[in-house]
C-alpha cells in the first residue's frame, strides 16, 4: 500500500484508521472521505474530500484523480440501525461495496472491506465457530455482509481483483462514540462507569459475543493488506478474535478498577434478538496460518487502557466545555 482511499472515513473504524494509516504511510498518502465533514482530525491532518458511496462516479474520479493504489471501504450502516430500515441499508450497504469494487476493479487498486460476525446466523455452530460454515444470517446487516464477502470473492475470482477481509467481532474503542452496533454495550458501559458509576445493560446477562479492541482491528487490516496474497487461502472473510465475554464479565473487569460499579438489566428485544442470532465465540486459525494474526489485548488489558484512555477523554471534554 502506498497511496490509500479510505470511505466511511468519520465512522467507528475510519476514525482510527485514517489516523494509523497516516501514520505509517504518510498523511498526504491517505485519502479520507466521509458523506459529511467536521472538524476532526481526519479531516484536518491530510487529505479529505466529501462523498456519497452510492456516487459511483465519484468514487471513482476521486481514486483516479489521487492515483491510489488501495481503496479500503468501510461506509454502511451497522446492525442495528440496518434493521430499523432494511430497504435503505441494502441500497448503501450493497450499492456502495459494488461502486467501491468497480472502481478498484477498473483502477487496478487492491481492495479491502470488512465483514462481521453478524454475517453468521441462528444455525451456525455457536462455540468456536469454524471459517468455513453455514452463515443464513436473519438480519439486514448479516443479509449484506454474506453477500458482500462472495461478492469480493467474485470480483477476485472473475475479474483478478486484490480483493481481502475480515469478519470483526464487536469492535470496543474509547475515540468514536458508538454508532448503532449489537455490540455497543460493550463501549457504553466504560462511559458510564466513570460518568455514573452505574450501567442499564441492553443485552441479556450470560450472553457470549466475540469482541476486540481497536488496536487490535486496526493492525489486523494493516497485517492483512500487507500479508503475501500466495498465502491467502480465504482472502474475504477470515474470522478474527481477540476475546468472548457476557455483559457480567465485563462489570467484573471494571470493578478491579473502580469496586462501587453496579450493572442492572433493561434488555432490548430487537437488539438481544440479534445478539443471539450470532456466535458465542469463533475460530480464527485460518487467519493465524495464513498471515500471522495475533491480538495484544484481553479483557482486563483492554479495560484498564480503555479506562485510562476514556478518563483522559472526558476530562478534555470538560475542560473545552
Amino acid at each position: 500500500m502506498k497511496k490509500i482511499l479510505v470511505t466511511g472515513s468519520l465512522g467507528q473504524i475510519g476514525s482510527e484508521l485514517v489516523m494509523k494509516l497516516r501514520d505509517v504511510y504518510g498523511a498526504s498518502n491517505v485519502i479520507a472521505t466521509d458523506i459529511r465533514e467536521t472538524d476532526s482530525a481526519v479531516v484536518t491532518s491530510g487529505p479529505f474530500e466529501t462523498l456519497d458511496v452510492t456516487d459511483g462516479q465519484k468514487l471513482h474520479d476521486i481514486a483516479k484523480r489521487n492515483e491510489v493504489d488501495t481503496i479500503i471501504h468501510l461506509a454502511a450502516l451497522l446492525s442495528a440501525t440496518a434493521e430499523k430500515n432494511p430497504l435503505f441499508a441494502w441500497n448503501l450497504n450493497m450499492g456502495g461495496l459494488v461502486n467501491a469494487l468497480e472502481a478498484a476493479r477498473e483502477l487496478n487498486c487492491k481492495f479491502f472491506t470488512p465483514s462481521s460476525i453478524g454475517a453468521f446466523g441462528p444455525s451456525t455452530p455457536k462455540d468456536n465457530t469454524p471459517q468455513d460454515t453455514i452463515q443464513r444470517p436473519t438480519t439486514m446487516y448479516g443479509v449484506n455482509k454474506v453477500a458482500g464477502e462472495l461478492l469480493c470473492d467474485y470480483y477476485h475470482q472473475k475479474f483478478g481483483v486484490d480483493t481481502r477481509g475480515v469478519r470483526f467481532p464487536g469492535l470496543i474503542s474509547y475515540v468514536a462514540p458508538p454508532g448503532g452496533g449489537t455490540t455497543d454495550y460493550a463501549v457504553e458501559i466504560y462511559y458510564e462507569a466513570i460518568k455514573k458509576g452505574t450501567y442499564t445493560s441492553y443485552i441479556a446477562e450470560g450472553t457470549y459475543m466475540d469482541m476486540m479492541y481497536m488496536p487490535d482491528a486496526l493492525q489486523a487490516i494493516i497485517s492483512l493488506m500487507e500479508a503475501d496474497p500466495n498465502k491467502l487461502v480465504h482472502r474475504n472473510a477470515f474470522n478474527i478474535t481477540a476475546m468472548s465475554f457476557e455483559p457480567e464479565q465485563i462489570a467484573a473487569s471494571i470493578r478491579k478498577h473502580i469496586p462501587t460499579f453496579t450493572m442492572d438489566y433493561a434488555v432490548d428485544p430487537a437488539r438481544q434478538t440479534i445478539a443471539d442470532s450470532w456466535p458465542n465465540s469463533i475460530d480464527a486459525t485460518a487467519a493465524m496460518n495464513e498471515w500471522g494474526f495475533k491480538a495484544e489485548y484481553d479483557l482486563d488489558k483492554m479495560t484498564t487502557d480503555m479506562l485510562a484512555k476514556l478518563k483522559k477523554k472526558l476530562t478534555a471534554e470538560l475542560v473545552t466545555n
